[in-house]
């Protein structure tokens, strides 16, 4: 009898449940808004005729990536930048990357000297050494050219994870204007810019060092110059002061360097927007967990991220866009002591139980858009307002062994702003020629 009950009752749990995913589908299918294609210099016209409000009237875009190695991602991004270019005079290009890769690549976007090759190697993150993103680049540089500086598009670097190269400026800076600095704070800028950050351990060091570079900063602003280059070495210097903060976090309790990172890109985004915008508007290229308006990794975990802080002050200015996949090609990174570590290819041949795109994949589109601010009020189960999960592929790629490592739960409605979902993904080109 017992048996037989919970037979009946498990029945019914079924039904119940592939009534309300087919609910959702259907009204997905009716209501998200179809990407025509993954190709970066195609028209997006469906997107166009059924633009969201929201998106319409923001300022500010960050765009994420469920992956740093996934051609469509990259491709779309590529795509929406450049509708954001043509269709709301957008100008200011933001990425997860180093503030020294700013000027080799807008020098050259500027039509300056050099090629593909060339200008990827300005690049720190090696995920962005691909033909997709350098086609990107390209196009700017076409955009751009015969136009005036002040219509050009610029590019610029958020992430405060480098120091290399910084001190060359800040020498050249104040031997070209005879500044009188105290040597040790120079040795000092020297020391920071050149030493890279060991994971491994926490180092003291560090720390002893930020008060020489504060210093140093006062002795600069002292000498009272002003002009293009003076704002610039000033903006090198915080840099620095922000790299040598966050190395100085490394080894501290998790997740205090992760969120240090994350304050500190956002105040390089304020400053960008404040500073180099003119209209006000930029586009910001990261990983889904920098973007995102709410919190990085699982909901409920409140480590700020770089999209709450700026959710937070830009409000509705700041329209967070995430991606998700169901399946297709992707790499990661496999620590191998009797091979040698190395990356390598996995196919995800079907969505995994539990996630949102098990749900996402059955909608009759192959890339699509959706407004979740939209879902959010009128999908009838209330689908995006509950918990399921994603994967959350990071530096290291797709990490299977063991899977629940890389699966966290979200709650999209409450994620993102809007979300775009492709049903296929592949790997990027990493041959530039």
């Amino acid at each position: 009898m017992i048996k037989k009950t919970l037979l009946i009752f498990s029945f019914i749990v079924h039904l119940n449940l592939y009534s309300q995913n087919k609910e959702t589908i259907d009204w997905l299918n009716h209501n998200s808004i179809e990407i025509e294609d993954a190709n970066p210099n195609s028209e997006m016209i469906f997107f166009k005729q059924n633009e969201p409000y929201k998106f319409a009237n923001a300022k500010l875009y960050g765009f994420g990536e469920a992956s740093h190695n996934t051609k469509e991602f990259f491709d779309i991004k590529a795509k929406y930048f450049k509708y954001l270019v043509k269709n709301h005079g957008l100008k200011i290009f933001i990425m997860e990357e180093s503030y020294q890769a700013e000027s080799g690549i807008n020098e050259w976007i500027s039509c300056g000297k050099g090629d593909v090759k060339t200008i990827a190697n300005n690049f720190k993150t090696g995920f962005w050494y691909t033909k997709e993103i350098v086609n990107l680049l390209e196009w700017m540089r076409e955009y751009n050219a015969g136009k005036s500086i002040d219509e050009h598009i610029r590019f610029y670097g958020m992430d405060p994870k480098g120091g290399e190269k910084i001190n060359q400026e800040i020498r050249k800076f104040i031997n070209h204007n005879n500044i009188m600095i105290e040597e040790s704070l120079l040795t000092a800028a020297d020391s920071c810019s050149n030493k890279t950050i060991d994971y491994s351990i926490k180092e003291s060091w560090w720390q002893t060092q930020i008060p020489k570079l504060q210093e140093l900063k006062r002795q600069l602003i002292q000498s009272k110059k002003e002009g293009k280059e003076y704002n610039s070495v000033i903006r090198s210097l915080v840099h620095l002061i922000g790299y040598t903060e966050y190395a100085s976090l490394v080894g501290e309790k998790y997740p205090t360097s992760t969120e240090f990172r994350d304050l500190k890109m956002f105040e390089n985004v304020k400053y960008i927007m404040e500073k180099e915008s003119k209209n006000g508007k930029a586009f910001i290229w990261a990983h889904n967990e920098h973007v995102n308006k709410s919190e990085m990794y699982y909901t409920g975990s409140n480590i700020i991220n770089l999209g709450r802080h700026l959710k937070d002050y830009y409000k509705d200015d700041y329209y967070s866009v995430g991606f998700d996949f169901g399946i297709g090609k992707i790499n990661g990174y496999v620590i191998d002591k009797k091979q040698g570590n190395h990356w390598e290819t996995y196919e995800i041949e079907k969505p995994f139980p539990g996630t949102y795109a098990s749900t996402l994949m059955s909608v009759k589109k192959g890339i699509y858009f959706l407004d979740l601010e939209n879902a959010k009020k009128n999908e009838p189960t209330k689908f995006f307002k509950k918990k399921a999960k994603q994967l959350l592929i990071a530096a290291g790629g797709y990490q299977p062994k063991p899977l629940h490592k890389i699966m966290v739960g979200k709650i999209y409605s409450e994620t993102y702003d809007g979300l775009i979902f492709v049903k296929a993904i592949s790997i990027p080109n990493y041959k530039l020629d």
